[in-house]
């Protein structure tokens, strides 16, 4: 039979079975693993893709050789960003998820425009189409923009800078003016650094444990 002891509280016979297990009770808690900080992912591929990009909206290489845009566009702007974004909704984070899913769709859907569309449309008619693209991404853009108000001004530099990269591209495009659209490249550059500075950071402080780079968080 199993042997019994009193409880001086309540004056009951329990069972040593129910007993706490001196073992469990000192054994450390085992805590459900953390997952890593997706952010610093999405704004790397962002911007890496978005330097390369500029390059050739700038003229600074021949535009015969922009297609190589398209890899990274797909693999890393666009596919990269998409898990940030999917990791960013498992971590409860609406604006991050929204962002990266959002921005690596257009990279996949700027690859598959100018891999599969482009070349489909008349020639006269595709400075229309891209114009009207870009100009969606513009208005997307503007108002994440002001919803990262809410985040950190590393974060709203990167998206105020896009945005201006898009009205001028986006203008570019409409008008076919050269001059514009190298400009919208040169603010792409902008938007690039901006995007590795805040990835560089959120690398640095998650595994130093610190503060290392400031992003200057905000609170509107």
């Amino acid at each position: 039979m199993t042997e019994s002891r009193v409880s001086s509280t309540q004056g009951t016979v329990m069972p040593d079975r129910m007993a706490p297990d001196s073992e469990s009770m000192t054994r450390a808690p085992i805590s459900a693993p953390t997952m890593a900080d997706p952010a610093p992912l999405g704004l790397a591929a962002f911007g890496m893709t978005t330097f390369m990009l500029s390059v050739f909206n700038t003229g600074l290489l021949s535009p015969t050789l922009a297609g190589s845009v398209l890899a990274l566009a797909l693999f890393y702007g666009g596919g990269a960003q998409v898990l940030a974004g999917m990791w960013e909704f498992h971590n409860g984070n609406t604006f991050g998820a929204v962002a990266f899913t959002s921005f690596g769709a257009f990279w996949l859907a700027y690859w598959y425009y100018v891999d599969h569309i482009v070349g489909s449309l008349p020639l006269v008619e595709v400075h229309k189409t891209t114009g009207v693209f870009l100009l969606g991404w513009a208005i997307f853009t503007a108002y994440m923009t002001i919803a990262s108000l809410r985040t950190n001004a590393a974060v709203v530099g990167v998206l105020l800078a896009l945005t201006v990269t898009f009205v001028l591209l986006t203008i570019g495009a409409f008008s076919e003016t050269e001059n514009v659209t190298k400009a919208g490249g040169y603010a792409g550059f902008v938007t690039a650094f901006l995007a590795g500075y805040a990835s560089f950071a959120g690398v640095m402080n998650s595994t130093f444990k610190r503060t290392i780079i400031p992003t200057f968080p905000l609170s509107l």
